[in-house]
């Protein structure tokens, strides 16, 4: 009769293995992200937090499902106010068409909304003064 307690080599090489692979890829992923320099981090995330604004701005293939102005203005609030500061830190060409693709979102959102915000107070305006 077998014990169950006690493993078979082959269960535990599998084990040892799984555990060995998940450390290696987690290792591999803190090496790859430690590469990276900032300024594509940053433009990633604010490419990111575009298309999703685009998407709940009516912007996508099937509007009718997608918009969402309400999310729409908090992911373009957090794009305005990632831009803002981040201009400084990354060079003026990666900057400038950051700001143009904001823009492009905050005047989409105008259009978009049935009651516009006023001047200055539509979403990100705070952070990049009044988008008319």
């Amino acid at each position: 009769m077998r014990n169950s307690s006690v493993e078979s080599p082959a269960e535990g090489t599998l084990e040892s293995s799984v555990e060995s692979t998940t450390e290696d890829t987690v290792e591999g992923a803190t090496r790859d992200i430690a590469e990276v320099p900032a300024v594509e981090i940053i433009t990633t995330a604010a490419v990111h937090l575009m298309s999703a604004a685009a998407v709940k701005v009516g912007l996508a293939d099937d509007p009718d499902q997608q918009i969402d102005l309400d999310e729409a203005r908090k992911l373009i609030n957090a794009l305005a106010g990632l831009i803002t500061a981040g201009a400084p830190e990354i060079s003026d060409m990666h900057a400038r068409s950051l700001r143009d693709g904001l823009r492009s979102l905050q005047l989409a959102f105008r259009e978009a909304s049935v009651i516009p915000d006023a001047i200055g107070q539509g979403p990100g305006e705070k952070w990049t003064g009044p988008v008319n």
